[in-house]
């Protein structure tokens, strides 16, 4: 039960600040952006810190960091997809998910292992 007061407590804390940051930041189409990933991906570091060690958190840490990778290189093939050939999103997005999963599979083999 302590352990999922304290993930309220700094989840919430953090959403709250990268909200107030989103608010500051021009232009409004970060909208929701700062919101989610950064905030999760501290609380949860956090917590994993306090949790199982500083070890851990460095392996979720590199671990994040691979995926965020991995769904760049996806969301660069989806654009230029959705840019270039005018190809119906839901398509192009759900066919495309092999890219993501080939990228992180490849930079866990080559960085990770």
């Amino acid at each position: 039960m302590k352990e999922l007061f304290l993930r309220f407590v700094v989840g919430g804390t953090v959403v709250s600040f990268f909200a107030v940051l989103d608010d500051l930041l021009k232009p409004k189409s970060f909208a929701g952006l700062l919101g989610a990933a950064p905030s999760v991906t501290l609380a949860t570091l956090s917590l994993a810190v306090l949790k199982d060690g500083k070890a851990y958190a460095q392996t979720e840490a590199r671990s994040m960091i691979v995926g965020a990778i991995a769904f760049f290189i996806w969301a660069l093939r989806v654009g230029r997809l959705l840019l270039k050939h005018e190809l119906p999103p839901l398509a192009v997005t759900a066919s495309s998910i092999l890219i993501w999963m080939a990228a992180a599979f490849g930079l866990w083999y080559a960085a990770l292992r």
